[in-house]
């Protein structure tokens, strides 16, 4: 008897896969027939982009200040050998 759990379960991925390139080809050709502002737009996405970025590495230097100060509250050999 064959097992129904890879069967049922690549379908459906190949099921979900298949919908997400259809609807992605098609986003990309409806944004191919609009170009009005395509400068402006540009320049939005990569203030955005920028905004995004700045508050990750701030993010990451925040969490990394504070990982060290637990880690030497606690008391962790943080030597390298």
């Amino acid at each position: 008897m064959i097992d129904w759990t890879p069967i049922v379960f690549v379908t459906f991925k190949a099921l979900v896969l298949s919908i997400g390139m259809f609807f992605a080809i098609k986003w990309h050709y409806d944004q191919g027939k609009k170009d009005k502002d395509k400068a402006k737009q540009n320049r939005a996405v990569l203030r955005a982009s920028s905004k995004v970025i700045g508050v990750f590495v701030l993010s990451l230097l925040a969490l990394g200040i504070v990982t060290f100060v637990v880690v030497s509250m606690v008391g962790l050999d943080m030597t390298l050998p």
